[in-house]
């Protein structure tokens, strides 16, 4: 038998087993739906890829992108966060009414914003592991505080965003805007933090089994409470750019974009456990990418909400049944 006979199956296995990665998965989706999306506009006499369509597609990535990194660290740790959609409102709020017109309230208006998106994010992560409250009560309580404060204060947009901070909004390199960019510097930052700190490392742990990652000698209660307080502070950059582009504070800017079950829909397409140890940072830009796509190409196409959301719903049904699958058959 020639030597290569034996190692090349396998070699070939491995190579299968790297295209069919979720991460890989997702982005030959992406590649997929872009092409499909192209011709279907083309035949409506349109055009999907334009400066405008990329423009489109990468500023409707952007405040969703921001929020899904941080439901990604809260996910792999196997919990997860429904206070993100009412925080994001929140957030807009107290950063255009701390500007209140004043470029030079900016800085203290972005501190401020983080502090108190970080304060809520601590406290969700208290609850969960000093009073042993399920993420998902514990979440959807403090949103539900946060929904009452927003309607028993607040009838509409408020607050002023001067013309100096709206250019995080507005301004772009190319097709690319400036937000988009930052964006991605936080996925890069996150996935280094991910993939290459002992933090990140406990985060998987925490996921895979709390149990046995707490006999490992890992503070498990430190790291829950840290990915919160992280998912919470990308929440708030994502209401504060809201804020810039809406030029002021919108209270339910993040709930009628359906942040929350938006944010869990691009982790879990991206190939992350909704049982958390398993995805990454990288899966998720995917699958947010895949989202803003389908929207962009729906609103060119003219299709009906309703329409909208079943395509929605079933390519997010057929993902986590594919990767179910996989994992099946890798068992």
């Amino acid at each position: 038998m020639a030597p290569g006979s034996t190692i090349a199956p396998p070699r070939a296995r491995k190579r299968l087993a790297t295209v069919l990665q979720p991460t890989a998965m997702v982005y030959l989706a992406l590649v997929l739906l872009l092409v499909v999306g192209s011709v279907l506009v083309g035949i409506q006499g349109g055009v999907l890829l334009d400066q405008g369509g990329i423009l489109n597609i990468l500023t409707r990535s952007t405040a969703l992108g921001l929020v899904a990194i941080g439901q990604t660290m809260v996910i792999l740790t196997g919990k997860l966060d429904l206070s993100v959609a009412y925080l994001i409102g929140l957030c807009s709020l107290i950063g255009a009414e701390t500007m209140a017109g004043d470029p030079n309230m900016i800085l203290p208006a972005v501190l401020l914003t983080l502090a108190c998106a970080a304060a809520i994010g601590l406290v969700n992560g208290l609850v969960i592991t000093k009073l042993k409250v399920n993420a998902f009560i514990a979440t959807l309580g403090m949103a539900l505080i946060i929904r009452g404060y927003l309607e028993s204060v607040y009838t509409g947009p408020a607050g002023d965003v001067p013309r100096a901070f709206q250019h995080l909004g507005y301004d772009r390199i190319g097709p690319v805007p400036v937000s988009a960019l930052l964006m991605l510097a936080l996925a890069a930052a996150a996935w280094w933090y991910l993939t290459r700190t002992k933090g990140g490392y406990h985060v998987y742990s925490v996921g895979g089994d709390e149990e046995v990652a707490r006999f490992s000698g890992i503070r498990t209660d430190r790291t829950i409470i840290k990915v919160h307080v992280l998912c919470a502070v990308a929440a708030g950059l994502a209401g504060l750019f809201l804020a810039s582009r809406l030029g002021s504070g919108a209270p339910w800017v993040g709930v009628d974009a359906g942040y929350d079950l938006e944010s869990i829909a691009a982790v879990v397409l991206g190939g992350t456990l909704l049982a958390g140890g398993r995805g990454g940072v990288a899966g998720t830009i995917g699958g947010v990418l895949i989202l803003a796509t389908l929207d962009t190409i729906f609103d060119d196409l003219g299709v009906t909400p309703f329409f909208k959301d079943v395509v929605r719903g079933a390519v997010l049904i057929i993902a986590v049944a594919l990767y179910a699958r996989r994992r099946g058959l890798h068992r």
